[in-house]
């Protein structure tokens, strides 16, 4: 007999019952939204890119009945004001610290004791940093694509990936040719950010789709690749999402060298489900492992037919990790 479908073990669809808008004190607004059952187990998602936006779909993840879902869009972008397709948007105003405290604001704001935290890619950056700093906050936390913003991770992502995709990585460095490659990661990805701060609209235009253009080379021949994932947004949110992802990674987002490794520890007791692509062209698996050596309550799940854009055993497993948890 075959496996149930992942599709049919999933829960009906879920629209918001409340949503609004938190005052972050400094000029900006960030919006947030809440779904299923307003007396049950708070969790959090955070979405990726940094800059991506939460997702405006029903969700069918959660099981309503059991979970208070929160999810909301960080600074600058989705519905959050100001957006970062502004050029008078203050990017000072938005950098990892300044998104751990809204995580904190935001379950002050909602009345929310400890919550579960869900997310991917950068989602799992700002996760770890967030439940360093407030591990008494988190009752879970499940992960998937891993990453922790490090130098080895953007320095692959955005310069030594490009032995799978030459052509496309000599177009996004030609798309900024006011920088002269001298093998600095971090000053080509600045150079992005100069780009994404010209008062030209057009000027910023054409840098996003460049970045863009690069991001889907890297994940398009994934196993479950999705060719054009990252450029098929609206034109204020290419480029909002570059403008932020520009302005975050050429200053390593704020963080040590592998600082979010090295804090591991603060996360003792917190269970975790860590899932992870072996073929993830965008965040090689390798910190997913590391991650997990140096996380004893973590469990690992590395799946062979997935990438960055994952697949459907890799979201059957988040599935599961988020059944198990709802009854802790």
């Amino acid at each position: 007999m075959s496996e149930t479908s992942l599709d049919d073990l999933l829960h009906p669809p879920t629209d918001p019952y409340d949503r609004g808008f938190l005052d972050t004190g400094d000029g900006n607004r960030v919006y947030y939204e809440q779904l299923g059952n307003p007396e049950g187990k708070p969790a959090l998602y955070v979405h990726g890119g940094p800059g991506a936006g939460a997702p405006r779909r029903a969700t069918r993840a959660w099981d309503p009945a059991r979970y208070r879902v929160i999810r909301y869009d960080q600074r600058n972008c989705g519905r959050s004001t100001p957006h970062a397709s502004d050029p008078a948007a203050d990017m000072a105003l938005n950098t990892t610290q300044h998104l751990v405290d809204d995580m904190e604001r935001l379950r002050v704001h909602l009345g929310v004791e400890r919550w579960l935290l869900d997310g991917a890619s950068w989602g799992s950056t700002l996760i770890l940093a967030y439940a360093q700093q407030h591990p008494e906050r988190v009752s879970e936390i499940v992960l998937q694509a891993v990453t922790t913003t490090c130098r080895a991770e953007t320095d692959w992502l955005y310069h030594r990936v490009s032995a799978f995709k030459p052509e496309a990585w000599d177009r996004f460095r030609a798309a900024v040719p006011e920088h002269a490659w001298d093998g600095d990661v971090y000053a080509l990805l600045a150079a992005y950010a100069r780009r994404m701060e010209h008062p030209d609209r057009a000027v910023r235009a054409a840098a996003a789709d460049a970045w863009l253009a690069w991001e889907d080379a890297v994940v398009s021949d994934e196993p479950n690749g999705v060719p054009g994932m990252y450029g098929a947004r609206e034109a204020d949110d290419r480029i909002a999402f570059v403008r932020i992802c520009a302005h975050f990674f050429s200053h390593g987002a704020w963080l040590a060298e592998d600082q979010l490794l090295r804090g591991a520890h603060r996360l003792a007791g917190i269970p975790g489900v860590l899932v992870h692509g072996r073929y993830d062209m965008g965040s090689p698996v390798q910190t997913a492992w590391e991650l997990a050596k140096a996380w004893p309550d973590a469990r690992l799940h590395v799946f062979d037919d997935s990438g960055h854009v994952g697949g459907e055993a890799m979201r059957r497993t988040v599935f599961e990790a988020l059944e198990e948890f709802k009854h802790r």
